[in-house]
């Protein structure tokens, strides 16, 4: 666990936001896309967790951490990205 000024990073809000950020960041990155701004980023990340998480529930990959909630996240954030560019086309 990452800890920052004494707050655990994993399981605060902070934890929550940067795991958002980087996750997003990292799906924008790995989409080839711009991304959608920082806010759209994180959100993306944030929703992404929750999304990422339940899959890797249900593929029984168990963890714990910093690293395992950024890959989590991370494979969230990529599909939702993945189905908000479906949904909403190119953008020019």
């Amino acid at each position: 666990m990452v800890h920052f000024y004494g707050v655990s990073i994993s399981s605060s809000l902070l934890g929550w936001i940067v795991i958002g950020l980087l996750a997003g960041w990292l799906a924008g990155v790995l989409s080839r896309g711009s991304g959608f701004g920082c806010l759209g980023n994180v959100l993306l990340g944030l929703i992404g967790s929750v999304l990422g998480g339940w899959i890797f529930s249900q593929l029984h990959i168990f963890g714990g951490g910093f690293i395992y909630s950024l890959a989590a996240a991370t494979v969230g954030a990529v599909l939702l990205s993945a189905f908000a560019r479906l949904v909403a086309g190119p953008r020019h």
